[in-house]
């Protein structure tokens, strides 16, 4: 929409602040620039103080500067994430075979791609609506999108070429799933978010495998709590990965990564 009355701008506001939207101001100004006409606009802000998440409501979500597509049944990517991207980077700022594992909307492989410009990029998911979103996100950059189960996913002849293997895997115990704030609980795929009774099941399964794709000197690259990180770095080692553990106050995210040797 454009030239939306002030009084338009004030009477979303308001509603986003009864409905418990911390940053009501800036939610209005996406929902505003969003809306085509008025009567999305009502739609869309009623979405929103339903609970639906603000990126599923204007369908994109920003990550690393990137506008990234989502749709309804896909993980929101997490500002957070954007930590894992940063020391993938670091350790192999020149790969040229990178894979987005468990991709939900292949936000972690698109901003690969983008910064390492030209690398040949695969992205996975077992999630059919997960590998429909990631196809639009990852296309700017040749990338494949490639559905299945982890590793089974993705074409043979990647073994021993990656470069950076990046997994954002589910992490949330399954007995706290119950308590993750209702954006996601009722609105992201339960997929994405339960890794089984410790958190780490599809870790384990993931750092079991990955010495075997991955390149000499290429990374895995997995992001956990802080809780978890010590039984996570076990798992890299006994997969035959050297691991270490980054952490950004800042993000309060914490990253494994393994190399192979």
């Amino acid at each position: 929409m454009t030239s939306t009355p002030a009084s338009s701008r004030d009477s979303v506001v308001a509603t986003l602040r009864a409905a418990g939207c911390v940053f009501a101001e800036d939610e209005a100004r996406l929902l505003l620039a969003a809306a085509r006409t008025p009567d999305e606009l009502t739609a869309m802000v009623d979405r929103r103080a339903c609970g639906a998440p603000l990126e599923l409501v204007v369908g994109w979500a920003e990550f690393r500067r990137l506008r990234i597509a989502v749709e309804p049944g896909v993980f929101v990517p997490r500002r957070r994430t954007e930590f894992l991207v940063e020391q993938a980077l670091a350790h192999a700022p020149d790969a040229c075979v990178v894979v987005d594992l468990c991709c939900g909307s292949g936000a972690v492989g698109a901003a690969l791609a983008d910064a390492l410009g030209g690398a040949e990029l695969h992205a996975a998911d077992i999630d059919p609506a997960a590998v429909r979103c990631a196809g639009r996100n990852v296309a700017p950059f040749g990338g494949h999108v490639h559905a299945g189960d982890l590793y089974e996913a993705l074409p043979e002849r990647l073994r021993g070429r990656i470069d950076i293997l990046a997994a954002n895997v589910p992490y949330v115990p399954s007995g706290e799933v119950a308590f993750l704030p209702a954006e996601a609980r009722e609105h992201e795929p339960l997929v994405a978010l339960d890794g089984g009774s410790d958190g780490l099941d599809v870790l384990r399964r993931v750092a079991a495998e990955a010495a075997k794709w991955l390149a000499p000197g290429g990374c895995l690259l997995v992001e956990t709590s802080e809780r978890q990180a010590p039984t996570a770095v076990d798992a890299f080692a006994r997969g035959g990965l050297a691991p270490r553990v980054v952490v950004s106050e800042e993000w309060y995210a914490n990253v494994v990564i393994g190399v192979r040797s």
